[in-house]
């Protein structure tokens, strides 16, 4: 990690609506670690006041009238290349909280690489993903730098699931599934319109993803065991008693990865691994093939992209909105 720089960690991003959370968490784990010594962080952005804003608001969250560490404001926009550079340069790690990645994260991976800075995201977008494994592995490796991509929900929880589940077992683990089941609060729930963003263009381009996969070359990982065999496009899961349908993030293809890294460069067994999500009973797979079917018709098309970006409550029967979850939503969210 970079030495001898302002600060340790700099939040991208810190007043977006994904930023805000990680701000406060960040100013939740520098207050605690406040014994070993402070941690030198800021936040960064485009609006110095919407910034101030979101620290301010970490700190009521952490019941404090300010930080007592000081936390630096970085003013920059992805747009600007040159003060990209200016943030990386004052950092040793980056958080990018600023996406959809396949349209805004380039740009900060390409900063922090040049100027020896790691980088972190959240991005649940195998586009993206690969195609910054494809174009900055290598300077990455050059520099000595970390890009550390998918961070998050996408897909922190299949990737570190696959390897605690080998590591715990006796035997040798040759293949796992994994079933996502959303449990939602009194409150109800709903997932900001980002994701739903994120997957509009990634269903529109994914011509790009199959060359970017071919440009990569790895070769298919040898089968352990009996080999996993891929259920439906929909299916009646007996183990959780639910319709089911594959799980449509990035886990599969974060998961696959580190699979190949671990066979190719640690000479480990690879695991193979599929994701599913469990919908419901009959009535919502229906509601859900109207749905899926309507989506896929208008994806295909510019004018039909626009409608599903402009309207995404309407098309996703309220499980996305342009204003996200409430802070009560999110409270009561339940991840099985």
């Amino acid at each position: 990690m970079a030495t001898g720089r302002p600060f340790e960690v700099v939040v991208f991003g810190a007043s977006g609506f994904t930023g805000q959370y990680v701000v406060q968490e960040v100013a939740r784990v520098a207050g605690e670690d406040e014994l070993r010594g402070s941690l030198r962080w800021a936040v960064a952005g485009r609006n110095r006041e919407k910034l101030q804003a979101a620290v301010d608001k970490a700190a009521e969250k952490l019941g404090k009238k300010e930080l007592k560490s000081d936390v630096g404001i970085i003013l920059c926009d992805v747009s600007d290349p040159s003060s990209l550079a200016n943030m990386a340069k004052q950092a040793a790690i980056v958080l990018n909280c600023v996406g959809p990645y396949r349209f805004f994260g380039e740009p900060v991976v390409k900063a922090c690489v040049e100027n020896g800075t790691s980088c972190i995201d959240i991005s649940g977008e195998p586009q993206f993903l690969e195609g910054m494994y494809l174009n900055y592995n290598d300077k990455a490796a050059e520099k000595g730098v970390y890009i550390i991509g998918s961070c998050g929900f996408d897909s922190i929880p299949a990737d570190m699931g696959v390897l605690y589940t080998r590591n715990s077992l006796k035997g040798t683990l040759t293949a796992v599934e994994s079933f996502l089941t959303v449990k939602s609060g009194p409150q109800g729930s709903c997932i900001h319109d980002g994701t739903w963003k994120s997957a509009i263009h990634g269903f529109a381009d994914q011509g790009s993803l199959k060359k970017i996969r071919r440009q990569i070359g790895h070769k298919p990982l040898p089968v352990t065991g009996r080999k996993l065999k891929r259920r439906g496009a929909l299916f009646y899961s007996n183990e959780l008693k639910q319709y089911s349908i594959p799980f449509m993030g990035s886990d599969v293809s974060v998961v696959k990865r580190t699979q190949h890294y671990l066979h190719t460069d640690l000479k480990e067994t690879p695991v193979q691994y599929a994701a599913y999500a469990t919908v419901g009973g009959l009535g919502t797979v229906i509601k859900l093939m109207f749905a899926g079917l309507l989506f896929l018709m208008l994806v295909k098309f510019n004018f039909g992209r626009k409608l599903l970006l402009k309207y995404p409550e309407f098309f996703s029967g309220g499980h996305f909105t342009k204003e996200g979850p409430t802070e009560k939503q999110v409270t009561t969210f339940v991840l099985r």
